[in-house]
């Protein structure tokens, strides 16, 4: 019975060798088979890309072309736009310092208008009316003393020539009587 024992021990121990054996064989089988099929996709991946690449590449540069001029035409339009703008804006604001220049002389044309009457300087009318005035008085002093009247200048002619006078003293009430 011994050897029974020692054989029956043995036996199970060869038929799970056998069986472990046989299953690392289906696995060994099945990865060479899975590392086949993994090696033959990539080489007809690569063999599609090549093929298909050098199309995509032309596709791929058309599309970029077309992207380009596209973007380029897009560009030009907002650049011609930008430049308008800034050409009306630049224009009004030509126009709004020109505005404001034309008050500002005529602000200071009249400040110091009245700052010339209120040292009683006297304008360009006063002088003229006064040269008519001495001009006049000149010929009936002619008249009566019996001269000859000269030629009449003109106020501006009359004005340029002669000096500058000083504004007259005020009037007094006797003096505007008569």
């Amino acid at each position: 019975m011994a050897t029974l024992k020692k054989s029956a021990r043995k036996k199970p121990a060869s038929s799970q060798n056998d069986n472990l054996q046989a299953q690392a064989e289906r696995l060994s089988k099945n990865l060479g088979e899975s590392a086949q099929q993994v090696w033959l996709a990539g080489v007809g991946a690569f063999g599609r890309a090549q093929a298909e690449g050098t199309k995509l590449f032309e596709t791929l540069v058309k599309e970029g072309l077309s992207l380009e001029q596209t973007t380029r035409k897009l560009a030009g339009s907002r650049v011609d736009a930008v430049r308008d703008a800034v050409e009306t804006t630049v224009g009004q604001a030509r126009g709004r310092a020109s505005d404001t220049w034309d008050r500002l002389e005529k602000v200071f044309e009249e400040r110091v208008q009245r700052a010339l009457r209120r040292l009683e300087v006297p304008s360009r009318e006063d002088l003229g009316a006064l040269l008519d005035r001495v001009d006049a008085l000149n010929n009936e002093l002619r008249k009566l003393g019996g001269a000859a009247a000269p030629k009449k200048r003109s106020v501006a002619k009359k004005a340029s020539k002669r000096p500058a006078k000083k504004a007259p003293a005020k009037r007094t009430a006797k003096k505007s009587a008569r």
